[in-house]
């Protein structure tokens, strides 16, 4: 397998791998900055040092790696062409400067856990091109065919399109079989597309392939490891034998609406049948997940309180002196809130007073004029959004989860797109999915593309989800992504 699935949260392997490949060489560096340092592994003036050099070094990796997930680095893959090295070693620089001021809080609340400075700073010099080594060499061997699942598609219609148009890229003249390869680190290698019941071809004669009379044959001739049905018209005839005698060879079989959401993190709009969330895994809560998320949601919101008093009290400073000593400095706003309750949102004001002077509700527009200068860049880093952590202590919202909406949205959008209001089953969150894989939304299409991320979230959200949610929007924070 080259995904697996834990919580809810599907993994490719790949990346996986490469956790651990980076782990374990982070460890390593640790140990060989001490050789370095001391020309041996048991100097005397640091042996209590010594005893815990293990701990040390563990503590020095993970937040290395943490550091890299946070950077999405684990995500997507690098760029080809000349710019591919100078692109690795930008990305690791980063993730190594966010690791070592992480680690820095870290020294100062536990200071045995300190490796020391000379010590520290040849372990950064060995990672930086330890890993953009590393990550040059998995990007041309294992980042390949080798842990990516051979599929075939059944259709060759608009769903199968989707599939080739979104992730593919030709390869070769079609003379052989695998002519098609999805791009690096793509959990697939796409092996070709079968028609099924005359159905309409949308897909390139070089992609199409003949399996002849019995499938599982075929599958097991070629290697295929799954078999995805992607028909885009139901009512053709399925081959309902074949595809039995598939997954009782062994074979995985899936439909287009599941294989989307693994592959993509999202659910099809346009391809969704209420009966398919009705008997898919997940949309599972309550009980003690729920009083464990609620517990953690306090607890974040409070050290992130306690972290980031003086950036609240310097940003209602500087909102309070823009505005001329005279203007709020807080933003009252209701927003729709779990099963359709609305409640207040609070933010920092970013925009002038009486921004909607027609009490009409204006979505936020690119380069808004509204926007003062102060709040152009609170709302690029998210200061604007800090308030909301006491909508999070009184049980409004959560710290992860579907952004809140305003009613007057929400009224008009639950009666245009199908599955709207499901988002609602839900507690809205400060940091979302669909926040990190979708640009701002400020518009109809933006909200109906970024519901497609939200019920992804509805339906797989979990405390290991969560958790990564929260280590990539510091990769949002940082390069403002999605910022208006």
């Amino acid at each position: 397998m080259v995904t697996f699935k834990i919580f809810n949260h599907h993994f490719r392997t790949t990346f996986v791998f490469l956790i651990l490949a980076e782990f374990l060489l982070l460890f390593g560096i640790t140990y060989l900055a001490v050789y370095i340092r001391f020309d041996t592994l048991e100097w005397q003036p640091m042996i209590e040092s010594l005893e815990r050099l293990p701990l040390k070094a563990a503590v020095y990796s993970l937040f290395m790696v943490l550091s890299m997930v946070a950077m999405g680095q684990y995500q997507t893959p690098a760029p080809t062409g000349r710019h591919y090295f100078p692109h690795i070693l930008q990305r690791v620089t980063i993730s190594l400067i966010l690791g070592s001021l992480g680690l820095l809080v870290v020294y100062y609340v536990f200071p045995k856990l300190l490796i020391g400075r000379g010590i520290f700073g040849l372990a950064i010099g060995f990672s930086l091109f330890g890993l953009a080594i590393m990550r040059t060499v998995v990007y041309h061997t294992v980042g390949g065919r080798a842990l990516r699942r051979k599929i075939l598609v059944l259709g060759v219609g608009d769903f199968a399109k989707n599939i080739l148009d979104s992730d593919t890229q030709g390869e070769g003249n079609g003379a052989t079989p695998s002519r098609v390869l999805s791009p690096s680190f793509a959990s697939y290698v796409i092996h070709g597309f079968v028609q099924v019941a005359e159905e309409e071809i949308k897909i390139s004669d070089k992609y199409l392939v003949n399996t002849g009379d019995n499938l599982a044959d075929y599958c097991r001739e070629y290697q295929i490891d799954e078999v995805v049905l992607a028909i885009s018209d139901r009512r053709k005839k399925m081959p309902v034998e074949a595809l039995l005698e598939c997954k009782l060879a062994k074979i995985n079989v899936i439909d287009f609406v599941s294989f989307w959401e693994r592959e993509k993190g999202m659910l099809r709009l346009d391809m969704l049948h209420p009966s398919w969330m009705i008997f898919s895994e997940g949309i599972a809560g309550g009980g003690i997940g729920s009083l464990f998320s609620r517990l953690f949601d306090i607890a974040f919101s409070f050290v992130i309180l306690s972290f980031m008093f003086p950036i609240l009290i310097l940003t209602a400073i500087l909102i309070f002196i823009e505005s001329g000593f005279s203007g709020p400095i807080f933003y009252r706003q209701t927003r729709v809130g779990q099963n359709g309750k609305n409640f207040d949102l609070l933010k920092f004001r970013s925009m002038i007073v009486n921004a909607e002077k027609k009490g009409e509700a204006q979505w936020a527009k690119e380069s808004d004029t509204r926007v003062t200068r102060v709040g152009s860049f609170i709302r690029k880093v998210r200061i604007d959004e800090l308030p909301q952590l006491l909508n999070i202590f009184r049980g409004d919202m959560s710290i992860v989860g579907p952004r809140p909406e305003r009613p007057e949205f929400v009224e008009d959008l639950e009666a245009k797109i199908p599955f709207y209001g499901s988002r609602h089953s839900v507690k809205p969150g400060l940091a979302g999915w669909a926040q990190l894989k979708y640009p701002y939304g400020a518009s109809e299409d933006d909200a109906y593309n970024k519901l497609q991320y939200d019920l992804y979230y509805v339906k797989n959200h979990g405390i290991l989800m969560d958790a990564f949610i929260l280590l990539q929007t510091v990769e949002v924070i940082l390069l403002g992504k999605g910022a208006r």
